[in-house]
């Protein structure tokens, strides 16, 4: 008889949960036409959200700077997730300037450069478009998060790279204006004098990489002070300079991570967000993960992706 009353009752709870739970809306702009290409935008809000105005989560797809999509279906739990979570997740377009290029080495390397400045590039004009409508978009120009995927995580970690110093390519943003976080699955910041140094600090970094990378190098690849400085390198700046920052070295595994965190971490990028960027926590962590289950693929080099 207990059963039977409470099984009503527990039917009703849920019926009221699903009839209140978040809708995520997705709607699309033209941000820029840069050489001729239009860049647009997804912007993907909660129609519950009650605090405004709303952080800025700003995505960047993957894909070697030759292919890929900001809507693909691998991201869109990364952008739910932050979309019910009150942010407002802006997935952009940027040009693709590896596309029919060869592999990229140490004497190749100029057509990889000029597609990663061609991303920052996009993104630094994503991210004036954002802040030009902050007002009508009821966001907070002060927490712009910028995160990316592969090609993305290289573009946002160059992007804050060459905006904290003070880069001409970051001129059409406000002098005064910084990201307020930063979120890499598997980057790398291209530098020709060492291991990059940062005249300003830069916005706290949460860097996700597999040690077994071959795409994007873990620790880095180059000759001489000519490079790809890889997340492990990264640390060590910040290290020495006292950087907040969160590592998640992923051992064993592949090009992968710059994937299924966006599936799998999410819980864990919103205690970085919370802790670090909302709450200003000064905090050095490297956290080491060893998952006994997973088979991971180390068969992406650079010479069979761009083949």
């Amino acid at each position: 008889m207990l059963l039977k009353r409470i099984l009503p009752l527990f039917l009703l709870l849920l019926t009221a949960v699903a009839v209140t739970a978040a809708t995520v809306e997705k709607e699309t702009r033209l941000f820029a036409v840069n050489e001729g290409v239009e860049l647009k935008m997804d912007l993907y809000r909660s129609d519950s959200a009650s605090i405004l105005p709303q952080p800025c989560l700003i995505f960047v797809f993957g894909g070697g700077f030759k292919e890929g999509e900001r809507d693909a279906d691998l991201y869109l739990p990364y952008y739910n997730y932050f979309a019910e979570k009150g942010f407002t997740v802006a997935a952009i377009d940027y040009r693709l300037g590896m596309k029919g290029e060869k592999a990229p080495g140490m004497l190749n390397f100029k057509p990889l450069l000029n597609a990663i400045h061609l991303a920052v590039e996009d993104l630094f004009s994503a991210t004036a478009y954002l802040l030009e409508h902050a007002d009508e978009l009821q966001i907070d120009p002060s927490l712009f998060i910028i995160s990316g995927s592969s090609a993305g995580a290289i573009t946002v970690l160059q992007a804050d790279y060459l905006k904290q110093n003070s880069q001409p390519l970051a001129n059409d943003l406000p002098e005064s204006f910084r990201y307020a976080g930063v979120i890499s699955f598997a980057g790398g910041i291209f530098s020709k004098e060492g291991l990059p140094t940062y005249k300003k600090a830069p916005a706290p970094t949460l860097f996700f990489h597999g040690t077994a990378d071959r795409l994007v190098p873990y620790n880095k690849t180059g000759l001489f002070h000519l490079g790809m400085y890889g997340s492990r390198q990264l640390v060590k700046r910040f290290r020495q300079e006292r950087y907040p920052f969160t590592f998640y070295s992923i051992k064993d595994v592949g090009h992968e991570v710059s994937e299924y965190p966006m599936s799998e971490y999410l819980p864990e990028i919103e205690q970085f967000i919370n802790d670090l960027i909302f709450d200003r926590k000064q905090w050095m962590t490297e956290i080491h993960h060893k998952d006994l289950i997973r088979q991971s693929d180390t068969s992406s080099t650079p010479a069979n992706y761009y083949d």
